[in-house]
């Protein structure tokens, strides 16, 4: 089977309801993007987590609507904007879907992933590369967390770094899980996981049980009634973005043992001295290491200043 894609140029103010009638006129499905993309007036649309984006589309937007081959995709076309009440017929173009094997295409674009020493994160289709690594099964999904991204590969090799057999562990913001079975795999005695989206929960309790690793996941709200309500631990890792980090930088830092450690991702390097400052009352944190522009921050909690930066720890 082999289908059309309609390919429709429009203002912002049209992108969203023709989108909507695109779908009423028959489209399988529909999305917009940026048509500056890849140009020097292209634009970032969408902000961080809970943030209301003030244009739901871009001022020069992109509709792209799948159809079925045999569809009149002029027809399609003429209905929508009738539909929201455009007076000229847009133009538009139509470009061939070849059928293919799409699973086998999707999992193709996903590699087994190296990450610090002896981490190796693995697609269920593939071999381990190296057995005797530190090895994660997790198929790319709906919740972040496969290693791919700076910030998670930073995280990652934090805890590899800093092992610690036998202590406590939390993620909050635990995505994947990925960071809370790194910790597992390396000996932690207790990992916890948080997350607000509830999805991420059921995602990261079945990789968990998948590589073997006994971790509670919670929703915030389930995680404060639980009996580890008002916890501490010896290991808090949160790979969020900034401006959650710094809201959340009492609780956090609540969390955190006497003598242990706080780390923080999802933070750009231009980022870094405000989250710092957020956490100040509460813990000294200093960047740990940088990768693509994004940094992991680290502290101790107790101690009067941040503790050395990975460069120091290894002496260069």
């Amino acid at each position: 089977m082999s289908w059309t894609e309609v390919v429709i140029e429009i203002a912002r103010e049209h992108a969203e309801a023709l989108s909507d009638a695109l779908m009423e006129a028959g489209a399988l499905s529909v999305s917009v993007e940026d048509a500056d993309e890849g140009t020097e007036d292209e634009k970032p649309l969408f902000g961080e987590p809970g943030m209301v984006p003030e244009q739901a589309a871009w001022d020069h937007s992109r509709v792209v609507a799948l159809t079925d081959d045999v569809d009149d995709q002029a027809t399609i076309v003429a209905e929508a904007a009738r539909a929201i009440g455009l007076e000229q017929l847009p133009d538009f173009s139509v470009r061939s879907v070849a059928d293919a094997d799409w699973v086998r295409l999707t999992q193709s674009q996903f590699a087994p992933i190296h990450i610090g020493k002896n981490i190796w994160v693995v697609p269920s289709w593939h071999e381990a590369p190296d057995p005797n690594g530190l090895i994660l099964e997790v198929d790319p999904g709906l919740a972040f967390g496969t290693g791919s991204h700076p910030t998670t590969r930073l995280c990652m090799e934090w805890l590899e770094a800093h092992p610690a057999p036998g202590k406590s562990v939390l993620d909050y913001g635990c995505g994947s899980g990925i960071l809370a079975m790194v910790a597992k795999k390396l000996g932690a005695a207790d990992v916890a996981g948080v997350d607000i989206d509830p999805q991420a929960i059921e995602s990261a309790k079945l990789n968990a049980e998948r590589n073997g690793c006994a971790i509670d996941f919670y929703v915030p709200d389930d995680f404060g009634a639980s009996e580890r309500k008002g916890s501490r631990f010896d290991i808090v890792v949160a790979n969020i973005l900034s401006s959650p980090l710094k809201l959340m930088a009492p609780m956090l830092s609540g969390r955190v043992a006497e003598g242990g450690s706080l780390i923080l991702s999802g933070v750009l390097a231009r980022q870094a001295e405000e989250v710092a400052a957020a956490y100040a009352p509460f813990i000294k944190l200093g960047v740990w290491a940088e990768h693509d522009g994004w940094v992991a921050l680290h502290g101790q909690l107790g101690l009067e200043s941040a503790p050395p930066s990975r460069a120091a720890e290894n002496g260069e």
